[in-house]
């Protein structure tokens, strides 16, 4: 009876104590213990077993914490950058593609910029014709915003109808400022043709001309208020049939009055309007009527 409620109870020899840690029981339960932490170490098969769990159950679980908090800060933050690497790469090709102002401002949309380098800022304002290039910039100043260290860079920004400029100094202040509209870049501003004849145009009523008679008026200018009457002839040089009438403009409209040469090829007519300084096509008007 002692020994039975004796083997109850912790042992009271250091024999028994010995005896009971190096039991069987004992001995297998330190083996699998050791054996799955060395497994453990080795092949990381509880940290796969958590993560597998974790990874099964991920859409059952709440978003919530700040682990989650900041990874949907950081998918925010490279979805942002995504999207200003995309709108500049989109910007400079906007810039290397245009071959003009008008077309720059019209592929920039609203609120949408583009940096111009001043090489290329050059090459598009030398594109225009000369009697335009005012309208943008004047010469005399743009020689020195461009050559006289007063610019940094050049920024354009896209607006409704149109653009506008900007040139940055290093301090990053605006030190001139361009505002273009699309309706005067577009073509130049210079020409618009359209089908039919002058008869159907009401702006030059009671003011065409045969173009023999228009022309002879013409060649008894002068050579410089030529210049100013017919700023560019390009468009009338690439267009093609027989030069029938010349209507001129009963209006003025920035400084300028419309002409319009009509065209006559394999049956069909159209007119082709082209801007003339004012005092020219006055000084032209009265040669017309016999007073020059």
């Amino acid at each position: 009876m002692n020994l039975r409620a004796q083997n109850w109870h912790e042992p009271g020899t250091p024999g028994e104590w010995f005896k009971r840690i190096c039991s069987v029981l004992n001995l297998a339960v330190l083996s699998v213990t050791c054996i799955i932490i060395v497994s453990e170490f080795r092949f990381d098969w509880c940290e796969r077993l958590v993560g597998n769990y974790l990874s099964f159950t991920n859409n059952t679980r709440p978003e919530n914490g700040a682990i989650w908090d900041a990874g949907r800060h950081m998918a925010n933050a490279l979805q942002s950058l995504d999207q200003m690497a995309l709108a500049r790469e989109s910007a400079g090709r906007t810039v290397r593609t245009a071959d003009s102002f008008a077309d720059l401002a019209a592929k920039l949309g609203p609120g949408e910029w583009a940096t111009l380098d001043k090489a290329r800022f050059r090459a598009l304002y030398l594109s225009l014709p000369p009697y335009r290039r005012r309208h943008v910039v004047d010469p005399v100043q743009l020689v020195w915003l461009l050559n006289g260290g007063a610019t940094d860079r050049i920024f354009c920004e896209g607006r409704m109808g149109g653009m506008k400029i900007f040139f940055i100094d290093t301090r990053n202040r605006v030190v001139q400022q361009v505002d273009l509209d699309l309706q005067t870049l577009g073509n130049n501003g210079s020409h618009a043709v359209m089908p039919g004849t002058l008869d159907n145009a009401p702006e030059f009523f009671g003011r065409i001309y045969p173009a023999s008679l228009f022309f002879t008026a013409v060649l008894r200018l002068p050579g410089e208020m030529r210049a100013d009457l017919l700023l560019d002839t390009e468009d009338l040089l690439t267009e093609k049939g027989l030069l029938h009438r010349v209507g001129v403009g009963n209006s003025a409209q920035d400084g300028f009055i419309c002409l319009g040469f009509e065209f006559r090829h394999l049956g069909e007519s159209r007119v082709v309007k082209v801007k003339a300084r004012e005092w020219a096509v006055w000084q032209l008007t009265l040669v017309l009527r016999g007073d020059g």
